[in-house]
C-alpha cells in the first residue's frame, strides 16, 4: 500500500484497518483525504487477502465534517462543495459496493461528513465518548456523504426525519437503540473489541458473507422475484468456492470449518 497523508493503513491477518488521521485537523474532510479515501477502499476491495476492513480514527473525532477553512461564506462555495462532494461520494460508493465486510469503529465525534461515514459500515462499534450528529443545518446545508441514504434504511423514515429537523446529538446507547450502531464498548476495551469482531469477520467465508450483504443492500431496488433469482444465482455461485467445500466438510464431520476466504 503507497503512503497516505490523511490516512494510515495497517494489515494483520486478513484485517485491514483505516485509520482516518486528516492533516486539516479534527478529521476534516479535504479533497485530498477523499482522494486518498477513494483509492484506499477500491484498493482494499479489490484485493483477496483482505477479509474485513476496519474504518476508525485516533483522538477524539472519527469526522468533523468537511474542512470549512476553504470555504467564503457565500454562494461562491457551491462550486466547492460540489466537488467535495462528489469526491467523497466516490469513496462512499467505493466502500459501499466492496463485498469485503467494513466495520466502523467511533469513539469520538462523528458529524456531518463524519456522521455519514459512521453510517456506512455493515457493522459499528461505538465507545463510551462517541457522539452522532447529522449537523448539516447549523450551517445551513443539507447532507451529503449518503446520510439522506443511509439514515431512513437503518432507523425508517420518521425516525430519520426526526434526526435531522432536531439535529440533536446523539448517544452512543441510544444510537444503538435507534439502529444507528451495533454495540456499545466501554472506553477501555474499544479498541480490543474492534479487533475482536474484525477477527472473526475476517476467519470467516469472506466471499459469502460479503455476497450476503450485498443481497441485503440491493433488495431496496428488487422486486420480490428479482431478489429470489439473485438468490438463486448467488447460492450456485458460492457453492463454487472452496470455503463451501471446507464448510459442508466440517459440518458433516461435526467439526468448526476453518474457512480462506475464497
Amino acid at each position: 500500500m503507497p503512503d497516505y497523508e490523511n490516512l494510515t493503513v495497517e494489515r494483520d491477518d486478513g484485517v485491514a484497518t483505516v485509520t482516518l488521521a486528516s492533516t486539516a485537523g479534527r478529521n476534516a474532510l479535504t479533497l485530498e483525504m477523499a482522494d486518498e479515501l477513494i483509492a484506499v477502499a477500491s484498493a482494499l476491495g479489490a484485493d483477496e487477502s483482505v477479509r474485513c476492513i476496519v474504518l476508525t480514527h485516533d483522538g477524539d473525532f472519527f469526522g468533523a465534517g468537511a474542512d470549512l477553512s476553504q470555504l467564503e461564506g457565500d454562494a461562491s462555495d457551491a462550486a466547492t462543495l460540489r466537488t467535495l462532494a462528489g469526491r467523497a461520494h466516490e469513496a462512499i460508493v467505493a466502500f459501499h459496493r466492496t463485498e469485503t465486510p467494513v466495520i466502523g469503529g467511533v469513539n469520538g465525534i462523528a458529524a456531518g461528513i463524519g456522521f455519514s461515514l459512521a453510517l456506512l459500515p455493515d457493522l459499528v462499534v461505538l465507545g463510551e465518548d462517541a457522539t452522532l450528529k447529522f449537523a448539516y443545518p447549523g450551517i445551513g446545508l443539507t447532507g451529503d456523504g449518503g446520510a439522506t441514504f443511509f439514515l431512513p434504511r437503518l432507523v425508517g423514515l420518521r425516525t430519520a426525519k426526526e434526526i435531522v429537523l432536531t439535529d440533536e446529538p446523539i448517544g452512543p446507547e441510544e444510537a444503538v437503540e435507534l439502529g444507528l450502531a451495533t454495540e456499545v464498548a466501554p472506553a477501555d476495551e474499544f479498541d480490543e473489541r474492534l479487533q475482536s469482531l474484525a477477527s472473526d469477520l475476517a476467519s470467516g467465508p469472506t466471499q459469502a458473507l460479503g455476497t450476503a450483504t450485498r443481497l441485503l443492500t440491493d433488495s431496496y431496488e428488487r422486486s420480490l422475484e428479482s431478489q429470489l433469482s439473485a438468490e438463486a444465482d448467488s447460492i450456485a455461485e458460492a457453492a463454487r468456492t472452496e470455503d463451501y467445500e471446507r464448510g459442508l466438510e466440517a459440518f458433516l464431520g461435526g467439526e468448526d470449518p476453518d474457512f480462506v476466504g475464497r
